[in-house]
Formats: structure tokens, sequence, C-alpha cells
């Protein structure tokens, strides 16, 4: 449904943009490139091509060499259309070696196609809905996430560390959000 309302409005701009041009042309041919995008009509967000836009979150961590495990993991708990999405999101994104600190086997076995439901509550325990900037981040908050539970921002030396102990490296603004580089995976509280 959600795909084929974006299709319907992608045609509609493009009808309306067309009419536009020509009859805004006064008899002079002129050539107004729109930004090279296609979407599949199976596919969700993620299937839209779009090479002039910044990139969104997902199009930046696959680039990343430091979040190939993550960028697994989020295919594997199928949340690409969900983070490729207008958002706006901030994401804790673990690089590998975080992910490499889990205890042998925990990642290849969250992998697992009956491990899904686990993998998506891990993985949305890393995502904020709204953008939450450095600058705005206070001692002792508590962010609410996308699984329900919250996460809780500690300063100390003006370093930012989020549940005590998964500190943030780094920042990256995206189209859809934020993303934060954490050298630690959050795991959710125990229910």
């Amino acid at each position: 449904m959600q795909t084929s309302k974006l299709l319907l409005l992608q045609s509609l701009l493009v009808v309306v943009l067309s009419a536009q041009v020509s009859c805004s042309s006064n008899n002079t041919s002129q050539a107004i490139a729109a930004p090279e995008t296609t979407n599949a009509v199976d596919g969700g967000q993620s299937t839209v091509v779009d090479n002039e836009s910044q990139k969104n979150i997902v199009q930046v961590a696959s680039a990343s060499k430091d979040h190939t495990t993550l960028v697994a993991a989020v295919k594997a708990a199928e949340l690409v259309d969900v983070l490729t999405n207008a958002g706006p999101f901030t994401v804790f994104a673990p690089v590998n070696e975080a992910f490499d600190k889990l205890p042998a086997g925990t990642v290849e076995g969250l992998l697992k196609p009956e491990k899904k439901a686990d993998l998506q509550n891990i993985l949305q325990y890393h995502v904020s809905i709204g953008v939450f900037k450095k600058e705005n981040l206070r001692d002792g908050q508590s962010i609410g996430q996308a699984n329900g539970d919250n996460i809780k921002i500690t300063i100390r030396d003006n370093h930012y560390f989020v549940n005590g102990n998964s500190e943030i490296i780094a920042s990256v603004p995206v189209s859809n959000g934020l993303i934060y580089v954490v050298n630690a995976v959050l795991l959710p509280p125990a229910k």
C-alpha cells in the first residue's frame, strides 16, 4: 500500500513538473534534468535509487568498512526499509569490534532466521525516533528507543557514553537523521 502511494506521488510529481517545464519554455528548448531515481514496484523504500541526495542511515553504514556486522544484522532482521525511511532517527551504530566483544557465537546465533525477533529487539534498542544532537544531550538523560526500552546518557570528562559503557566515538549526519558510532553493542534490559 505504501509503495503504491509512493509511486503515485512520484508519478504525479513528474506530471506536474513536466507541465510546468512545457508551459514555461516560451518556445525555447531547455532540458531540465531531474535527479536520477527509480523504484522497483515490489520493493520498499530501500529500493529507491537516488544518486543526488544526501545518503541515509543504511547507505552510510553500508559504505563503512567498520559496520559490516551491523549491516548484515540489519539485513537479517529485515529492517533495511525501516531505516531508509524519512525518519528522523538517531542510530547508535556499533563498530565491528564491538560485536567481536560479545561471547563467541552470539552474532552467528542471532543471524539465524529463528532468532529474527530477538535480533530485531536488539537492533531497535539502538534506534531512537527523532534526532538527538550531541550538544543537546545531558548527563543522566533517558532516551526512549524503538523497542520500547530506554537508554541513559552519561557524560564524563567531555566524553559521551550510552548506558555507562558504550562511548560515542563519532557522529555522522545523514538524510534521515543522525548516526552515532559507538564502541559497544547496547543490550536491552532483560524482561
